[in-house]
Protein backbone atom coordinates (compact mmCIF):
# COMPACT_ATOMS: atom_id res chain seq x y z
CA UNK A 1 0.00 0.00 0.00
CA UNK A 2 1.03 3.52 -0.69
CA UNK A 3 0.04 6.60 1.51
CA UNK A 4 -2.70 8.44 0.17
CA UNK A 5 -3.47 6.05 -3.09
CA UNK A 6 -4.48 2.63 -1.90
CA UNK A 7 -2.93 -0.39 -4.22
CA UNK A 8 -0.75 0.14 -6.79
CA UNK A 9 -1.99 -0.25 -10.08
CA UNK A 10 -0.63 -3.17 -12.02
CA UNK A 11 0.82 -3.66 -14.95
CA UNK A 12 -2.49 -4.51 -17.09
CA UNK A 13 -4.04 -1.78 -15.39
CA UNK A 14 -1.50 0.88 -16.33
CA UNK A 15 -1.02 -0.29 -20.16
CA UNK A 16 -5.13 -0.62 -20.64
CA UNK A 17 -5.20 2.18 -22.83
CA UNK A 18 -2.39 0.86 -24.98
CA UNK A 19 -4.07 -2.54 -25.78
CA UNK A 20 -6.75 -0.15 -27.73
CA UNK A 21 -7.27 -0.76 -31.49
CA UNK A 22 -6.79 2.75 -33.45
CA UNK A 23 -10.32 2.94 -34.12
CA UNK A 24 -11.41 2.67 -30.13
CA UNK A 25 -9.10 5.01 -29.50
CA UNK A 26 -10.20 7.82 -31.80
CA UNK A 27 -13.27 7.27 -30.64
CA UNK A 28 -12.36 7.54 -27.30
CA UNK A 29 -10.27 10.93 -28.01
CA UNK A 30 -13.23 12.47 -30.35
CA UNK A 31 -15.83 11.76 -27.12
CA UNK A 32 -13.23 13.00 -24.26
CA UNK A 33 -12.03 15.75 -27.01
CA UNK A 34 -15.96 17.15 -27.64
CA UNK A 35 -16.36 16.85 -23.81
CA UNK A 36 -13.54 19.52 -23.58
CA UNK A 37 -14.69 22.02 -26.09
CA UNK A 38 -17.95 22.27 -24.27
CA UNK A 39 -16.69 22.40 -20.97
CA UNK A 40 -14.11 24.98 -22.06
CA UNK A 41 -16.83 27.61 -24.31
CA UNK A 42 -19.37 26.99 -21.10
CA UNK A 43 -16.92 27.49 -18.13
CA UNK A 44 -14.14 29.93 -19.38
CA UNK A 45 -14.70 33.02 -21.16
CA UNK A 46 -11.46 33.42 -22.84
CA UNK A 47 -12.62 30.35 -24.25
CA UNK A 48 -16.16 31.44 -25.41
CA UNK A 49 -14.89 34.70 -26.74
CA UNK A 50 -12.22 32.98 -29.33
CA UNK A 51 -14.96 30.95 -30.17
CA UNK A 52 -16.87 33.02 -31.18
CA UNK A 53 -14.81 35.45 -32.66
CA UNK A 54 -13.41 32.37 -34.70
CA UNK A 55 -16.85 31.35 -35.85
CA UNK A 56 -16.83 28.03 -34.13
CA UNK A 57 -18.90 26.04 -32.05
CA UNK A 58 -18.35 23.10 -29.79
CA UNK A 59 -20.70 20.75 -31.72
CA UNK A 60 -18.83 22.02 -35.17
CA UNK A 61 -16.32 19.31 -34.05
CA UNK A 62 -17.82 16.20 -35.77
CA UNK A 63 -13.79 14.26 -36.23
CA UNK A 64 -10.85 14.87 -34.88
CA UNK A 65 -9.34 16.51 -37.72
CA UNK A 66 -12.28 19.52 -37.43
CA UNK A 67 -9.74 20.67 -34.36
CA UNK A 68 -7.84 22.21 -36.95
CA UNK A 69 -10.46 24.45 -37.27
CA UNK A 70 -10.69 25.98 -33.72
CA UNK A 71 -8.56 28.92 -32.50
CA UNK A 72 -5.03 28.72 -30.49
CA UNK A 73 -3.98 29.05 -27.05
CA UNK A 74 -0.61 30.70 -26.50
CA UNK A 75 1.55 31.47 -22.90
CA UNK A 76 0.29 35.14 -23.40
CA UNK A 77 -3.38 34.51 -23.60
CA UNK A 78 -2.58 32.62 -19.99
CA UNK A 79 -0.48 35.59 -18.80
CA UNK A 80 -3.02 38.19 -19.90
CA UNK A 81 -6.00 36.13 -17.70
CA UNK A 82 -3.83 35.95 -14.46
CA UNK A 83 -4.05 34.56 -12.26
CA UNK A 84 -7.61 32.36 -12.40
CA UNK A 85 -9.37 33.37 -15.85
CA UNK A 86 -8.42 30.56 -17.46
CA UNK A 87 -10.17 28.17 -14.61
CA UNK A 88 -13.04 26.25 -15.79
CA UNK A 89 -14.30 25.29 -12.36
CA UNK A 90 -15.15 26.96 -8.92
CA UNK A 91 -12.43 27.55 -6.52
CA UNK A 92 -13.67 24.97 -3.86
CA UNK A 93 -13.07 22.98 -6.45
CA UNK A 94 -9.41 23.44 -7.39
CA UNK A 95 -7.27 21.11 -4.68
CA UNK A 96 -3.26 21.91 -6.89
CA UNK A 97 -2.11 25.10 -8.31
CA UNK A 98 1.32 25.36 -9.93
CA UNK A 99 2.78 28.49 -11.71
CA UNK A 100 5.62 28.81 -14.28
CA UNK A 101 8.52 31.28 -13.10
CA UNK A 102 7.49 33.94 -14.34
CA UNK A 103 11.11 34.94 -15.38
CA UNK A 104 9.62 36.78 -18.45
CA UNK A 105 6.41 38.32 -17.16
CA UNK A 106 3.87 37.10 -14.99
CA UNK A 107 3.69 33.57 -14.60
CA UNK A 108 1.41 30.91 -16.01
CA UNK A 109 -1.13 29.50 -13.83
CA UNK A 110 -2.85 26.48 -13.78
CA UNK A 111 -4.63 24.62 -11.51
CA UNK A 112 -5.91 21.01 -10.83
CA UNK A 113 -9.30 19.02 -9.38
CA UNK A 114 -8.75 16.27 -7.30
CA UNK A 115 -9.37 13.83 -10.29
CA UNK A 116 -6.51 16.17 -12.45
CA UNK A 117 -4.60 15.24 -9.77
CA UNK A 118 -4.90 11.24 -10.08
CA UNK A 119 -5.12 11.86 -13.98
CA UNK A 120 -1.28 13.44 -13.29
CA UNK A 121 -0.34 10.64 -11.11
CA UNK A 122 -1.32 8.18 -13.17
CA UNK A 123 0.44 9.47 -16.72
CA UNK A 124 3.59 9.70 -14.51
CA UNK A 125 3.24 6.14 -13.26
CA UNK A 126 3.18 4.66 -16.53
CA UNK A 127 5.60 7.23 -17.52
CA UNK A 128 7.68 5.75 -15.33
CA UNK A 129 6.73 2.18 -16.26
CA UNK A 130 7.82 2.87 -19.51
CA UNK A 131 11.18 4.09 -18.52
CA UNK A 132 11.60 0.77 -16.50
CA UNK A 133 10.72 1.91 -13.20
CA UNK A 134 8.59 -0.91 -10.83
CA UNK A 135 7.15 -1.30 -7.80
CA UNK A 136 9.44 -1.21 -5.17
CA UNK A 137 11.93 0.79 -6.91
CA UNK A 138 13.47 4.04 -4.62
CA UNK A 139 13.15 6.53 -7.00
CA UNK A 140 15.33 9.89 -5.94
CA UNK A 141 13.69 13.03 -7.10
CA UNK A 142 15.69 15.86 -8.00
CA UNK A 143 13.36 17.93 -9.97
CA UNK A 144 12.66 21.30 -7.86
CA UNK A 145 9.43 21.12 -5.87
CA UNK A 146 6.76 23.98 -5.27
CA UNK A 147 5.44 25.78 -7.94
CA UNK A 148 7.46 24.14 -10.64
CA UNK A 149 5.56 21.41 -11.29
CA UNK A 150 8.58 18.76 -11.88
CA UNK A 151 8.97 17.38 -8.35
CA UNK A 152 5.57 17.37 -7.01
CA UNK A 153 4.66 15.47 -10.56
CA UNK A 154 7.16 12.88 -10.25
CA UNK A 155 7.21 12.65 -6.35
CA UNK A 156 3.15 11.60 -7.00
CA UNK A 157 3.53 9.65 -9.94
CA UNK A 158 6.30 7.61 -8.36
CA UNK A 159 4.11 6.64 -5.18
CA UNK A 160 1.36 5.77 -7.54
CA UNK A 161 3.26 3.24 -9.09
CA UNK A 162 4.61 1.52 -5.92
CA UNK A 163 7.78 2.97 -5.62
CA UNK A 164 9.76 4.55 -2.55
CA UNK A 165 10.52 8.32 -3.07
CA UNK A 166 13.25 10.03 -1.78
CA UNK A 167 12.53 13.84 -2.25
CA UNK A 168 15.47 15.76 -2.89
CA UNK A 169 14.47 18.32 -5.04
CA UNK A 170 17.55 20.72 -6.14
CA UNK A 171 20.55 22.18 -4.96
CA UNK A 172 23.15 20.75 -2.12
CA UNK A 173 24.69 18.91 -4.69
CA UNK A 174 27.47 17.50 -2.37
CA UNK A 175 24.63 15.95 -0.65
CA UNK A 176 23.20 14.58 -3.11
CA UNK A 177 25.50 12.82 -3.86
CA UNK A 178 26.02 10.96 -0.35
CA UNK A 179 22.22 10.38 -0.13
CA UNK A 180 22.07 8.45 -3.59
CA UNK A 181 25.63 6.29 -2.02
CA UNK A 182 23.84 6.07 1.18
CA UNK A 183 20.18 5.15 -0.26
CA UNK A 184 20.59 3.34 -3.42
CA UNK A 185 18.14 4.69 -5.91
CA UNK A 186 17.35 2.10 -8.77
CA UNK A 187 16.44 5.51 -10.59
CA UNK A 188 17.01 9.54 -10.38
CA UNK A 189 14.49 12.02 -12.20
CA UNK A 190 16.56 15.46 -12.85
CA UNK A 191 17.00 18.03 -15.59
CA UNK A 192 20.12 16.62 -17.90
CA UNK A 193 21.96 19.86 -16.76
CA UNK A 194 21.62 19.15 -13.15
CA UNK A 195 22.54 15.33 -13.47
CA UNK A 196 25.54 16.57 -15.60
CA UNK A 197 26.88 18.69 -12.23
CA UNK A 198 25.76 15.13 -10.04
CA UNK A 199 28.36 13.73 -12.16
CA UNK A 200 30.92 16.18 -11.92
CA UNK A 201 30.36 15.73 -7.89
CA UNK A 202 30.94 12.50 -7.54
CA UNK A 203 34.14 12.47 -10.10
CA UNK A 204 35.43 15.50 -7.23
CA UNK A 205 34.29 13.02 -4.02
CA UNK A 206 36.63 10.64 -5.96
CA UNK A 207 33.68 8.36 -6.77
CA UNK A 208 33.36 6.97 -10.20
CA UNK A 209 29.37 6.91 -10.81
CA UNK A 210 28.93 3.53 -12.65
CA UNK A 211 29.43 2.51 -9.76
CA UNK A 212 25.93 4.05 -7.88
CA UNK A 213 22.90 2.12 -7.39
CA UNK A 214 20.99 4.02 -10.16
CA UNK A 215 20.15 2.01 -13.21
CA UNK A 216 17.83 4.82 -15.16
CA UNK A 217 17.72 8.11 -15.30
CA UNK A 218 14.68 10.26 -16.77
CA UNK A 219 15.63 13.46 -17.87
CA UNK A 220 13.43 15.96 -19.07
CA UNK A 221 12.32 20.18 -18.44
CA UNK A 222 14.75 21.16 -21.17
CA UNK A 223 16.01 20.24 -24.52
CA UNK A 224 19.46 17.66 -24.65
CA UNK A 225 20.79 15.78 -27.60
CA UNK A 226 21.82 12.27 -28.36
CA UNK A 227 25.62 13.05 -27.65
CA UNK A 228 24.23 14.32 -23.90
CA UNK A 229 22.75 11.05 -23.63
CA UNK A 230 25.32 8.82 -25.10
CA UNK A 231 28.24 11.26 -22.27
CA UNK A 232 25.40 10.41 -19.13
CA UNK A 233 25.19 6.54 -20.07
CA UNK A 234 28.68 6.24 -20.18
CA UNK A 235 29.97 8.67 -17.14
CA UNK A 236 27.20 6.92 -15.03
CA UNK A 237 26.35 3.45 -16.37
CA UNK A 238 22.50 3.97 -16.48
CA UNK A 239 19.58 3.79 -19.12
CA UNK A 240 19.10 7.44 -19.79
CA UNK A 241 15.34 8.23 -21.09
CA UNK A 242 13.39 11.65 -22.30
CA UNK A 243 10.29 13.10 -20.75
CA UNK A 244 7.87 15.47 -21.51
CA UNK A 245 5.55 18.03 -20.12
CA UNK A 246 4.68 21.53 -19.64
CA UNK A 247 2.81 23.12 -16.36
CA UNK A 248 0.09 24.49 -19.40
CA UNK A 249 -0.82 20.95 -20.83
CA UNK A 250 -0.23 19.46 -17.19
CA UNK A 251 2.71 18.80 -16.02
CA UNK A 252 5.42 15.89 -16.53
CA UNK A 253 3.87 12.89 -17.67
CA UNK A 254 2.29 13.82 -21.23
CA UNK A 255 5.06 11.33 -23.41
CA UNK A 256 7.52 9.24 -21.99
CA UNK A 257 10.58 7.49 -23.58
CA UNK A 258 10.23 3.72 -23.64
CA UNK A 259 13.83 2.65 -22.25
CA UNK A 260 13.68 -0.60 -24.32
CA UNK A 261 13.90 1.32 -27.49
CA UNK A 262 15.08 5.37 -26.95
CA UNK A 263 13.24 6.55 -30.04
CA UNK A 264 11.85 9.24 -29.26
CA UNK A 265 8.76 9.71 -26.77
CA UNK A 266 5.49 8.04 -26.79
CA UNK A 267 2.43 10.74 -26.43
CA UNK A 268 -0.47 9.22 -23.61
CA UNK A 269 -3.02 10.59 -26.38
CA UNK A 270 -6.25 9.32 -25.04
CA UNK A 271 -5.35 12.47 -22.23
CA UNK A 272 -3.44 15.07 -24.46
CA UNK A 273 -4.44 14.91 -28.37
CA UNK A 274 -1.06 16.16 -30.42
CA UNK A 275 -0.41 18.34 -33.61
CA UNK A 276 1.78 19.95 -34.96
CA UNK A 277 1.95 23.30 -37.12
CA UNK A 278 4.03 25.42 -39.70
CA UNK A 279 5.44 27.72 -36.57
CA UNK A 280 4.92 30.94 -39.06
CA UNK A 281 1.61 30.45 -41.28
CA UNK A 282 -0.38 27.97 -38.85
CA UNK A 283 -1.53 24.88 -41.35
CA UNK A 284 -1.61 21.65 -39.80
CA UNK A 285 1.77 19.32 -40.79
CA UNK A 286 1.50 15.86 -41.66
CA UNK A 287 2.84 13.32 -39.69
CA UNK A 288 7.25 12.84 -40.21
CA UNK A 289 7.39 16.76 -40.93
CA UNK A 290 9.04 19.16 -38.34
CA UNK A 291 7.08 22.06 -36.70
CA UNK A 292 5.75 23.21 -33.40
CA UNK A 293 3.72 21.07 -30.90
CA UNK A 294 0.50 21.89 -29.82
CA UNK A 295 -1.20 19.99 -27.50
CA UNK A 296 -4.82 19.86 -26.53
CA UNK A 297 -6.11 18.21 -23.05
CA UNK A 298 -9.01 15.58 -23.17
CA UNK A 299 -9.59 14.50 -19.56
CA UNK A 300 -8.46 18.45 -17.43
CA UNK A 301 -11.20 19.87 -15.23
CA UNK A 302 -9.69 22.87 -13.72
CA UNK A 303 -7.58 24.08 -16.66
CA UNK A 304 -8.97 22.72 -20.21
CA UNK A 305 -6.28 23.96 -22.94
CA UNK A 306 -7.04 24.10 -26.71
CA UNK A 307 -4.33 23.59 -29.00
CA UNK A 308 -2.07 25.04 -26.90
CA UNK A 309 1.20 26.57 -29.00
CA UNK A 310 4.04 25.22 -26.63
CA UNK A 311 6.58 26.28 -28.95
CA UNK A 312 8.57 23.13 -28.82
CA UNK A 313 9.74 21.86 -32.23
CA UNK A 314 9.77 18.05 -33.05
CA UNK A 315 7.96 15.35 -35.50
CA UNK A 316 5.27 13.18 -34.73
CA UNK A 317 6.02 9.25 -36.03
CA UNK A 318 3.96 6.36 -35.31
CA UNK A 319 4.30 4.12 -32.05
CA UNK A 320 6.84 0.88 -31.87
CA UNK A 321 7.01 0.39 -28.01
CA UNK A 322 3.65 1.34 -27.38
CA UNK A 323 2.14 0.94 -30.87
CA UNK A 324 -1.25 2.43 -30.12
CA UNK A 325 0.30 5.90 -29.29
CA UNK A 326 2.19 8.10 -31.83
CA UNK A 327 6.05 9.57 -30.93
CA UNK A 328 7.55 12.69 -31.20
CA UNK A 329 10.67 13.22 -31.83
CA UNK A 330 13.12 14.23 -29.00
CA UNK A 331 12.71 18.03 -28.70
CA UNK A 332 15.49 20.01 -30.98
CA UNK A 333 14.96 23.11 -29.49
CA UNK A 334 12.14 25.84 -29.40
CA UNK A 335 10.75 28.21 -31.77
CA UNK A 336 11.39 31.26 -29.26
CA UNK A 337 14.77 30.45 -27.92
CA UNK A 338 15.86 30.15 -31.86
CA UNK A 339 18.93 32.74 -32.18
CA UNK A 340 18.95 34.79 -35.66
CA UNK A 341 22.55 36.16 -36.15
CA UNK A 342 22.72 37.62 -39.16
CA UNK A 343 19.84 35.93 -41.04
CA UNK A 344 20.64 32.34 -39.77
CA UNK A 345 18.91 30.43 -37.18
CA UNK A 346 20.71 29.26 -34.79
CA UNK A 347 19.43 26.90 -31.89
CA UNK A 348 21.59 26.06 -28.87
CA UNK A 349 21.28 22.33 -29.30
CA UNK A 350 23.32 22.61 -32.27
CA UNK A 351 26.06 24.23 -30.66
CA UNK A 352 25.91 22.00 -27.60
CA UNK A 353 26.39 18.63 -30.37
CA UNK A 354 29.78 20.34 -31.51
CA UNK A 355 30.97 21.15 -27.98
CA UNK A 356 30.05 17.77 -26.94
CA UNK A 357 31.83 16.14 -29.50
CA UNK A 358 35.60 18.28 -28.95
CA UNK A 359 38.01 16.82 -27.07
CA UNK A 360 39.26 18.57 -23.68
CA UNK A 361 36.02 20.40 -23.61
CA UNK A 362 33.37 19.92 -20.53
CA UNK A 363 29.47 19.73 -21.23
CA UNK A 364 28.89 23.25 -19.71
CA UNK A 365 28.37 25.81 -21.95
CA UNK A 366 26.80 29.14 -22.52
CA UNK A 367 25.73 31.38 -25.50
CA UNK A 368 26.17 35.39 -25.47
CA UNK A 369 24.77 37.62 -26.98
CA UNK A 370 26.34 40.92 -27.63
CA UNK A 371 26.23 43.79 -30.21
CA UNK A 372 29.28 45.83 -31.75
CA UNK A 373 28.75 48.30 -34.27
CA UNK A 374 25.67 47.69 -35.26
CA UNK A 375 25.94 43.75 -35.70
CA UNK A 376 25.12 40.88 -33.50
CA UNK A 377 27.86 38.55 -32.02
CA UNK A 378 27.63 35.27 -30.53
CA UNK A 379 30.30 33.96 -28.10
CA UNK A 380 30.30 30.47 -27.02
CA UNK A 381 31.24 29.92 -23.23
CA UNK A 382 32.56 27.11 -22.81
CA UNK A 383 34.50 24.69 -19.67
CA UNK A 384 37.13 22.85 -20.22
CA UNK A 385 38.17 19.45 -18.29
CA UNK A 386 40.32 19.66 -15.61
CA UNK A 387 42.83 17.87 -17.37
CA UNK A 388 42.86 19.72 -20.82
CA UNK A 389 46.42 22.45 -20.91
CA UNK A 390 46.55 25.62 -22.68
CA UNK A 391 47.38 24.31 -26.17
CA UNK A 392 44.09 21.78 -25.84
CA UNK A 393 42.06 24.53 -24.77
CA UNK A 394 42.98 26.88 -28.07
CA UNK A 395 42.60 23.98 -30.32
CA UNK A 396 38.96 23.24 -29.08
CA UNK A 397 38.17 26.76 -29.43
CA UNK A 398 39.76 26.93 -32.93
CA UNK A 399 37.61 23.46 -33.83
CA UNK A 400 34.53 24.58 -32.45
CA UNK A 401 35.17 28.03 -34.78
CA UNK A 402 35.52 25.78 -37.71
CA UNK A 403 32.42 23.54 -36.85
CA UNK A 404 30.09 26.00 -36.07
CA UNK A 405 31.54 27.97 -39.57
CA UNK A 406 30.81 24.83 -41.72
CA UNK A 407 27.96 22.80 -39.85
CA UNK A 408 25.72 26.02 -39.05
CA UNK A 409 26.79 28.47 -41.29
CA UNK A 410 28.13 31.54 -38.70
CA UNK A 411 30.63 32.99 -37.61
CA UNK A 412 31.15 32.65 -33.64
CA UNK A 413 33.45 33.86 -31.05
CA UNK A 414 34.55 30.97 -28.80
CA UNK A 415 35.98 31.38 -25.20
CA UNK A 416 37.15 28.45 -23.60
CA UNK A 417 37.28 29.08 -19.56
CA UNK A 418 38.37 27.00 -15.94
CA UNK A 419 36.25 24.04 -15.40
CA UNK A 420 33.33 25.29 -12.85
CA UNK A 421 33.79 28.47 -13.68
CA UNK A 422 29.74 28.54 -15.23
CA UNK A 423 27.28 29.07 -12.78
CA UNK A 424 25.80 25.20 -11.77
CA UNK A 425 22.25 24.85 -12.58
CA UNK A 426 19.88 23.30 -10.22
CA UNK A 427 16.73 23.05 -12.87
CA UNK A 428 16.47 24.18 -16.06
CA UNK A 429 19.44 25.85 -17.55
CA UNK A 430 19.21 29.06 -19.05
CA UNK A 431 21.48 28.37 -21.92
CA UNK A 432 20.94 31.85 -23.79
CA UNK A 433 22.27 34.99 -22.13
CA UNK A 434 21.23 37.91 -24.27
CA UNK A 435 23.94 41.33 -23.77
CA UNK A 436 22.44 43.30 -26.55
CA UNK A 437 20.95 46.69 -25.99
CA UNK A 438 17.41 46.87 -25.56
CA UNK A 439 16.69 49.62 -27.38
Amino acid sequence: MTAGWGAAPSARELTAAEQLSADELRALQLGRLQWTLRHAYENVPFYRKKFDEAGVRPQDCRELADLAGFPVTTKHDLRDNYPFGMFAVPPDQVRRIHASSGTTGKPTVVGYTAEDIDTWATVMARSIFAAGGRPGHKVHVAYGYGLFTGGLGAHYGAEKLGCTVIPASGGMTARQVQIITDFRPEIIMVTPTYMLTLLDEFERQGIDPVTSSLRVGIFGAEPWTEKMRAEIEARAGLHAVDIYGLSEVMGPGVAQECVETKDGLHIWEDHFLPEVIDPVYGNVLPDGETGELLFTSLTKQALPIIRYRTRDLTALRPGTARPAFRRMDKVTGRSDDMIILRGVNVFPTQIEEIVLGTAGLSPHFQLRLSRRERMDHLTVVVEARPDAGGEQRSAAAAEIVGRVKDGVGVTVAVEVVDPETLERSVGKLKRVIDERPKD
